[in-house]
């Protein structure tokens, strides 16, 4: 029971390697969180059910964007969605994983290691008060999501994107903002009239079709560590 979190990070890091789902806002998130819950062990479905808050009732991804709207209220969290790299296209995680004060580990990779090691303590006859697991899972599963847009792991002269404009057909918007809301809001109009759930149904059947073979490789944490962050970089 206790790697219940193991089976959700894995599914949620196969989940999130697919190119159809490459934006990650509201839309992005939930679609990979609903995907994720779909395809959970048991255990690990059971877990989520009870830490789950209630009025989300058993829909995780209705509340993967929960550590968005919390970024201002929870000031020390800003840090933990993105990793910032100098002008070098390679990243390491002892010289990346920082905040601006410096802090080793505040970094979305990080954050994934932290709230995973947190998760694993679930049903497992530990006390630990002091962590909030309902708050971990929703954590996690938002970070796994932007540890995969490309641009929550960028240059730090840029801030990720965000202070170059460009145009995504006739609107102006800031690199970053394309990412992570215009593609993915753009393919749900044209391909599946605005609806997120046949979006959601479209990669379902990829996993099935297209993708299986792959999936085992996806799943593979090596050196026998709780989590692989680094991988998805």
């Amino acid at each position: 029971m206790g790697y219940w979190c193991t089976n959700l990070l894995t599914i949620v890091s196969i989940l999130l390697l697919f190119p159809v789902i490459n934006g990650w806002g509201i839309d992005g998130h939930l679609t990979v969180c609903r995907i994720a819950q779909s395809r959970l062990s048991k255990a690990a479905a059971d877990a989520v059910k009870q830490l789950l808050p209630e009025y989300a009732g058993n829909d995780l991804g209705s509340v993967c964007s929960w550590a968005d709207k919390v970024r201002f209220r929870y000031q020390w969290s800003a840090p933990l969605h993105f990793i910032n790299t100098p002008d070098v296209c390679n990243y390491k995680y002892t010289r990346d994983c920082e905040d601006d004060n410096g802090e080793k580990g505040k970094c979305v990779a990080g954050a994934i290691n932290n709230y995973t090691t947190q998760l694993l303590t679930y049903n497992s006859g530990s006390s630990q008060a002091d962590n909030n697991l309902t708050e971990a899972l929703l954590f996690l599963s938002h970070f796994m999501g932007d540890i995969h847009q490309p641009l929550h792991v960028g240059f730090a002269s840029d801030k990720g994107g965000n202070t170059i404009d460009v145009h995504w057909y006739r609107r102006k918007e800031v690199l970053h903002h394309i990412w992570d809301a215009d593609i993915i809001e753009t393919a749900e109009e044209r391909l599946y009239n605005s609806n997120v759930d046949d979006l959601i149904d479209a990669v379902q059947k990829n996993i099935t079709n297209d993708w299986a073979d792959l999936i085992p490789r996806w799943e593979t944490c090596s050196l026998n560590k709780t989590a692989c962050p680094d991988m998805y970089v």
